[in-house]
């Protein structure tokens, strides 16, 4: 019986057993992650809604193999590339909306500038001023998260289940508001080590980078589960299923 490539488990994911799954997936190999996981975002971001997709699908399918035992080389990282215009194609759907919400937070924070804030007053601008920035920078961050928990998913459900990119961004969004909360807590709790590697002079922030896309590759397989074809994954919480 061919399997419905769009099923998933619904509340399936726990942050702390993620970030352990994720930690006990790599931890081994965890040089070589780390220079994988630095090199797809140098090259990812150079030209960034171009490369980053094709860059993220093959860190996922190096991580993903390494759940299944597999031993990965370093230059599965570019196999990527054969997902070239699906990694695009997602890549696009969720930078597009941050960049349009930035762009007009910048526009209303210029046009506020000019037009609420006294010329005489730029140097020490008032109350309202910095309320009104803190505000532009929460929305932004907000809508940011918001993105992130949403699509989480939906590189590896691209080299995984060999989705199309609009298909893996709407598979991904149906799966990601079934497990919002476990998501959105994974989200935290590496935003939390991130913070802890910016503390360590900053330097730290790279070597928790490995970690934290291991953990999300995790909680891809505690919602996905391996299909017929694949091989053994670490058995998720229990949970009701979702299609």
């Amino acid at each position: 019986m061919t399997p419905n490539m769009s099923e998933f488990r619904a509340g399936a994911v726990s942050p702390v057993e993620c970030l352990k799954a994720g930690w006990a997936t790599i931890k081994d190999s965890y040089w070589l992650f780390l220079g994988m996981t630095l090199l797809a975002m140098l090259i990812g971001g150079a030209i960034p809604i171009v490369l980053i997709g094709p860059m993220m699908c093959g860190l996922y399918m190096c991580l993903l193999g390494k759940m299944r035992g597999e031993q990965v080389p370093f230059d599965r990282l570019f196999k990527g590339f054969d997902y070239f215009v699906p990694g695009l194609v997602a890549a696009a759907i969720q930078t597009l909306p941050v960049l349009i919400i930035v762009l007009a937070a910048d526009a209303i924070f210029i046009a506020f500038t000019f037009s609420v804030v006294p010329l005489k007053l730029k140097e020490e601008p008032p109350a309202v001023f910095w309320v009104a920035l803190s505000l532009f920078v929460l929305i932004a961050i907000a809508v940011s998260l918001i993105i992130q928990a949403l699509f989480l998913f939906a590189y590896p459900l691209i080299v995984d289940r060999k989705l199309s990119g609009w298909e893996a961004i709407k598979t991904s969004y149906r799966a990601a508001t079934k497990n919002l909360g476990g998501i959105l807590g994974l989200i935290f709790l590496n935003a939390g080590l991130g913070i802890l590697g910016v503390l360590a002079c900053y330097v730290g922030v790279f070597f928790v980078m490995p970690v934290t896309f291991a953990s999300y590759a995790a909680a891809y397989r505690q919602v996905f589960p391996e299909t017929p074809q694949g091989f053994a994954s670490p058995p998720p919480p229990p949970a009701s299923w979702a299609a």
